[in-house]
Order: structure tokens, then sequence, then C-alpha cells
């Protein structure tokens, strides 16, 4: 049984990985989106440019992704995860200062590196000391701060954006910063970990090796297939619904409470019903409300569309998390090196449907529901993969 000091430590150290998603992926990556307009009609760069220094984020993620570990093993985790919070904490405050293009380019792929960097080692460095019974729940409140950062960008951002947009900039970087030092000495001891000895076996090692190919399969499949909704919602529903930018603000709100919910609510079902099933029933889930929101014109079901849409982007990283710990249940070592893997993965194939979906949109008219299709339909590829693998080699599917 847990001691008060235990439960003392667990907390700390899961609100400290909250505060380093909100900061490294919820507000670095989701406060730009609503940046965008203001920052053309300042005049602070060109159209173009504003949307090219967008993608200096997701560039910089993958980056991180793959400098995570390496930075961790020459540096420790505690130190590396501090560090590449107040990384992206200066990143707002230079943000604030539009020089010249590769400066705010240089800044914002800085902001994008420490989020990879982050989501590499975040729940790494806080997991080992939750128990068993508890990750998925553990993992969820963790990656809540990806769910807050979303909702700050409805929320928090167009208030700043009052004061005007240096004071926003500037404002996301106190905020990014009481945060860092809210989170300091909350930071737990790493667990070390040693590469498991004995001789392996041969058959055991195939099935682990499959098992991971899907779940990475599948968790690119699920990046594509996010793009179009977390991209596109707001001009769909401004433009391509021809309701207006007011109700597209509304919509996003709403979005921004479903990745609240989603981290929570996905780990708390992985904890019952195992990570597997919970990603099966989650991946079903979207794909029906995106049905919905391709063809429904009704404000009410699109806004508990929006609700359901808006739960799975932050949401699947617990239950990916969770699958990978299963597949290498005790062995802490090849856990992290897995979600490395998981994450780099995730991160390539975000960052290359974002700039496939943006091409087809152009080409297509800016043809909002094709690219709901295209993304539905790489979730369904995903649910077709996990059947294709389980018929064919069942143990290895009692593994995920």
């Amino acid at each position: 049984m847990d001691t008060a000091e235990d439960r003392g430590v667990i907390t700390r150290a899961i609100f400290a990985g909250l505060c380093a998603s909100l900061v490294g992926i919820g507000l670095a990556r989701f406060a730009y989106t609503p940046l965008i307009p203001p920052m053309i009609d300042a005049h602070w760069f060109a159209a173009k440019d504003v949307i090219y220094l967008g993608a200096a984020n997701l560039a910089g993620y993958l980056i991180g992704a793959l400098v995570g570990r390496p930075a961790a093993r020459r540096y420790g985790a505690r130190s590396t995860l501090r560090a590449m919070m107040l990384l992206a904490s200066a990143a707002f405050f230079a943000c604030a200062y539009p020089l010249s293009v590769s400066w705010f380019f240089g800044w914002r792929l800085l902001s994008g590196i420490s989020g990879g960097i982050i989501m590499v080692l975040v729940a790494m460095t806080v997991l080992p000391h939750v128990p068993a019974h508890r990750k998925g729940m553990a993992s969820g409140a963790i990656f809540l701060g990806v769910g807050l950062g979303i909702a700050a960008s409805g929320t928090v951002v167009p208030l700043l954006l009052d004061m005007g947009m240096r004071a926003t900039w500037l404002g996301l970087g106190v905020l990014s910063l009481l945060l860092s030092g809210a989170s300091w000495w909350c930071w737990p001891h790493a667990v070390h970990t040693h590469v498991p000895v004995g001789e392996p076996n041969a058959a055991a090692q195939a099935a682990v090796r499959g098992a991971l190919n899907l779940v990475y399969a599948q968790y690119a499949l699920m990046a594509i297939g996010l793009v179009p909704m977390m991209v596109f919602l707001v001009d769909y529903v401004a433009r391509g619904l021809g309701w207006g930018t007011h109700t597209a603000a509304v919509f996003w709100i709403v979005y921004g409470v479903g990745a609240i919910i989603g981290p929570m609510g996905y780990g708390a079902l992985s904890d019952r019903a195992g990570p597997a099933l919970t990603s099966h029933l989650a991946i079903w889930l979207q794909v029906g409300v995106i049905v919905l929101m391709m063809f429904s014109t009704s404000h009410m079901v699109l806004l508990a569309a929006t609700l359901v849409i808006g739960s799975f982007p932050p949401g699947i990283v617990p239950i990916t998390l969770g699958r990978v710990q299963r597949i290498l249940n005790g062995d802490v070592h090849a856990q992290n090196v897995a979600w490395s893997k998981a994450t780099t993965v995730f991160a390539l194939f975000q960052a290359l449907a974002g700039y496939t979906y943006s091409y087809v949109f152009a080409q297509s008219g800016g043809n909002h529901r094709l690219l709901m299709g295209i993304g539905a339909g790489t979730l369904v590829m995903a649910l077709v993969a996990d059947g294709v693998k389980k018929a064919l080699a069942k143990p290895v599917g009692a593994l995920v």
C-alpha cells in the first residue's frame, strides 16, 4: 500500500509532467493557431511566411523526438526536462520581437525541439514511480497539459490579444516561466534502467517485434487521420459551412474542452479495459464522428462531434504509451526505446500529413469534406491493420 510520502512523490511528479506537456506542447504548438490571423493583420510577416513559420514547430518536434533520449543519457532526464521548459519559455519571449523571418523561424524550431524532447522523456521519467494499476490514469494526467494548451488557445490567447500582439507573446512567456518554476522541484529522480541480460528467446522476441511494429503503424495512421480536423476545423466551420468566424471560435473552444477530457478519460478506460481495447473503441468513435461532421449540418450534432474529435489528439498518447508498456512489461529500458520510436514515427507522419493535406486542399479547390474522408479512411486502415495482424498471429494479438 502506498504511504503518504509515496503518494506525495507521485502527485508532484504527475504535476511536473502536466506542466511540461502544457508548456512544451500545449502552449508552444497550439497557441500559435489563433495567432495566425492577428499576425497577418498586424503585418508582422506576409501571410505565406506566417504559415511557413507554423510548420517550423512541427519540424522541431521531429528533431526533438530523435534527440530526446541521447540528451537524457548525457545530461539526465530531470535536467533535460527543466532545460526544455526554459527553452520553450524563452522562445515565447523571443517571438514577441519579429526581427526577421529567420529569427522567428529559429525560435519556433527550438520550441518544437523542446516539445519533442518533452514528449519522449516526460512519461518515462514520471511513470516508473506510479503503481501499475494507476499508470493509465497517471499518463492521462501528464498529457492533460496538451489538452489544456488547446483549450487555452481558444480562451486565454484571445484575451491576451486584447492587449496587443507583443503582449500576447510576452504573456505566454510569463505563464510558461511560472509553470517551469512551479514544477522545478517536483521532478522525481530518474529510475536507472539497464539492458536485460541473458539468452533471448527468439520466438518471444519476434512476437514482441511484431506487436511493436503494429503499434508504430497504427500510431502513424492515427497521426495522419487526426490532422484534417485539427488543422482545418475552424476554416470548415467559418467558410465551408458559412457560419462565420465567431461560430468557428466556439467550435474551437469545444474542441479544446474535448482535448481536456480525452487524456484522463482514455487513460482511465485503459486501466479498466486495457489499452488495446480502448484504442480500438477510440478509433471507431472517431470514424463515426468524422462521418457525422461530413454530412450533418446541425449545430448541436456538430458541436457534440467536435467535442469527441477534440479528445482524440491528446487522448491517443496515453493509450499508445499503455500498449507499449503492456508489450514490454517490466522492461523499462525497452519501453523507453520503443516510446521514443513511436513518438518519432508520430511526429514524422504528422508533419508529412500536414503538408500533404495542404496540397490536396489547394488542388481540390478547398474541399474540406475530401480531407475528412481521407482522414477517416486512414483511421479505418488502422483498424484493418489490427484485424489483419491478429488474424495472422493470434499469440501476438494477446500482447497488444
